[in-house]
């Protein structure tokens, strides 16, 4: 049987989880694939560090190079996050003449274009199934199972802090701040939740979604991100009252060219992040907790679902081991880019400006309770070409400050903004406007 050695950077949370993984299943997977993976070494910083898994000593160093250039080691992982020695893993791999496995969807946001066209000269691979959505294999669904489909929309809750927080603030009527602090204390989002809450996570995986599923690389300056922050009780409970659910969506869809910009560009694809309100009917609505999911259309299969757990030492592990076996295969057919990394398809395509962007809002306005003032929101909506689908106004007293919920039909995201901003230098309006989108999957 022919074995296959892999060298792994990073003994952490992934790494860890990979190489107890290949202890557990390795004989499986043998059977299964007709080659053995043997763990030849890893790099961690620091070989004194308490680890949850006992990895022998003998496979430690903390010097990456020793593992990368180890003429024993035919593949590398690189599971040791952030984007710049990182980098230099990858590249030193490549120049080496080894493919490389990554889960480090930061890095492949920042620099992927670089690294495939680094993989392709140096005629070996790139693997980044756990690089989006942990145990669900969506990239290899859509560069291999979805071959056969152009995608014209694609959703995914890919953050699984946000989704927690979300979800128990909808479940539990609690607020943000303090079901942040309780998934900071489980272990769902970090000291510095930023990265997560902000959108950020989330962006660097729907850019990479985007860019498989329309075959040009997606600039992340180019995706429009917003987190849940702003998302509070109040909206949450108003988006329940009319048959809703807030949820953090990666959204990619392809939409038609501006006339401004025909002469430049054949299509124009959404690439944005954001909370929007999900009907309760719809099959996302009801992905809570810590768990991702991802609806793709494609024009020959129509829609298609997968769920599953996004994160964690297990998720992840599970989409290194379908890379490694990605990788055994390839060395058992004796090539090194069966499937190469990204393959270029629609060049002429472009990231749709958020400003350009149409879909229907929700409005929560903190408004004075006395007469006009009704009339005076919607003759600037009017003026702007917006109309209004249904109003929800709470009883108050006259005088009083009371919220007003309204639901706009279909309008550009620009003409939206330009005028809520009008809406809000009203007297009668006495908090800046709150604006979330509505996707109805359409």
């Amino acid at each position: 049987m022919q074995q296959l050695s892999l060298g792994i950077i990073g003994g952490g949370t992934v790494g860890g989880g990979v190489y107890q993984a290949i202890q557990k299943n390795g004989d499986l997977m043998a059977s299964r694939l007709g080659v053995r993976v043997c763990v030849s070494r890893i790099a961690v910083r620091d070989l004194r560090k308490p680890r949850p898994v006992k990895i022998p000593a003998a496979l430690l160093t903390t010097d990456w190079r020793e593992v990368v250039a180890d003429p024993a080691v035919n593949l590398v992982a690189e599971l040791m996050g952030g984007t710049t020695t990182a980098r230099e893993v990858v590249l030193g791999a490549f120049k080496a003449g080894k493919s490389v496995i990554t889960a480090n969807k930061a890095l492949l946001s920042a620099h992927g274009e670089e690294l495939f066209q680094a993989a392709n000269a140096a005629g070996v691979n790139l693997y980044y199934e756990a690089s989006v959505a942990g145990g669900i294999p969506i990239i290899k669904i859509l560069r291999e199972s979805l071959a056969g489909n152009r995608i014209t929309r694609l959703y995914g809750i890919v953050n699984g802090t946000c989704n927690y927080i979300l979800s128990r603030m909808k479940l539990e009527q609690a607020d943000f701040q303090s079901v942040l602090k309780d998934a900071q204390s489980l272990g769902y989002a970090e000291a510095e939740p930023s990265l997560d809450v902000d959108g950020h996570d989330a962006a660097h995986k729907t850019g990479i979604l985007a860019s498989l599923a329309h075959g040009f690389w997606v600039n992340p300056n180019d995706i429009y991100v917003e987190g849940i922050r702003s998302i509070t009780q109040l909206d949450i409970q108003f988006a329940s009252r009319m048959g809703y659910t807030i949820k953090l969506l990666g959204i990619v869809k392809k939409s038609g060219t501006p006339a401004s910009r025909k002469k430049k560009s054949s299509a124009s694809i959404q690439v944005s992040v954001y909370p929007a309100l999900v009907p309760d009917s719809h099959i996302l609505a009801s992905v809570n907790g810590v768990f991702n999911g991802i609806l793709a259309h494609g024009d020959v299969v129509g829609d298609t679902l997968y769920y599953g757990k996004g994160a964690g030492q297990d998720a992840t592990a599970s989409a290194v081991l379908s890379d490694i076996a990605d990788a055994a295969l390839d060395l058992k057919a004796g090539i090194k880019n069966r499937l190469i990394p990204f393959v270029p398809h629609e060049c002429q395509a472009c990231v749709m400006p958020i400003g350009e962007t149409v879909c229907q809002y929700y409005v929560r306005l903190s408004v004075v309770d006395k007469p006009g003032t009704l009339a005076k929101i919607t003759s600037i909506l009017g003026k702007a070409g917006i109309g209004i689908s249904s109003i929800i106004q709470p009883e108050g007293h006259e005088g009083k400050s009371v919220p007003l919920i309204m639901m706009i039909h279909d309008a550009t995201n620009s003409n939206m903004l330009s005028a809520l901003k009008d809406i809000g230098k009203l007297a009668a309006v006495k908090a800046a406007p709150v604006m979330i989108r509505v996707e109805n999957f359409e």
